[in-house]
């Protein structure tokens, strides 16, 4: 499964200068690791240039390249990723790994600090996520899914004043739509974006 960031995502500081880098999701790196059935879940902060190779492999597969529009040279995804890294903290880019090793990238977000907070009623501390299971031999056996609902218990366990997890995959993308319904998020409508028409997918505290 894949779901692609939204564009515009480097904007403009929405948050006081003196909020320093990581302060807006609560410490990502030092979030513990959640059970799952597939072994213990955690994410790992990207790392440029040491993970750069992956995420960039990961984005040149047909089928991620569709909606990430990513494929290219690996310095695409790097400035995708540097982006986020020099930004203010509202988004943190990671591998999802589990005890086999990395098995996607996920981009953790305050999506109420984020251009999507135009597009729909967004609240304090809404968090949003998306991501890609990298390796093909892993799609569609239910995996993301299940990470999905590790990982959403997580951000809710790891960030008290979060009410919501969010995240807007392209509507052309049934099996991300099918994986956070079967994750235990809601449809609830779809956005008109600049750069896809989105389902929004909604996970109530």
């Amino acid at each position: 499964m894949t779901e692609r960031r939204p564009a515009g995502a480097a904007t403009a500081p929405l948050v006081p200068a003196q909020a320093r880098p990581g302060d807006l999701l609560d410490n990502i790196a030092r979030w513990p690791a959640a059970p799952t059935r597939y072994g213990e879940f955690r994410l790992q902060p990207v790392r440029l240039p040491r993970d750069l190779d992956l995420v960039a492999e990961w984005m040149n597969d047909p089928v991620t390249a569709v909606f990430w529009e990513l494929a290219g040279p690996a310095e695409l995804t790097e400035q995708h990723i540097r982006r986020q890294l020099a930004g203010d903290g509202r988004s943190v880019p990671c591998l999802g790994l589990l005890e086999s090793g990395p098995v996607g990238y996920f981009e953790v977000y305050r999506a109420d600090l984020d251009p999507l907070a135009r597009h729909y009623p967004a609240r304090p501390h809404d968090t949003g996520v998306h991501l890609l299971i990298g390796p093909e031999d892993l799609r569609g056996r239910g995996l993301g899914s299940v990470l999905l609902h590790a990982l959403t218990l997580l951000i809710l366990r790891q960030r008290p004043f979060c009410r919501r997890v969010v995240a807007e995959p392209d509507v052309r993308n049934l099996p991300s739509v099918r994986a956070f319904t079967k994750a235990g998020y809601r449809y609830a409508g779809e956005l008109a974006l600049p750069e896809k028409q989105a389902a929004l997918m909604v996970y109530d505290r």
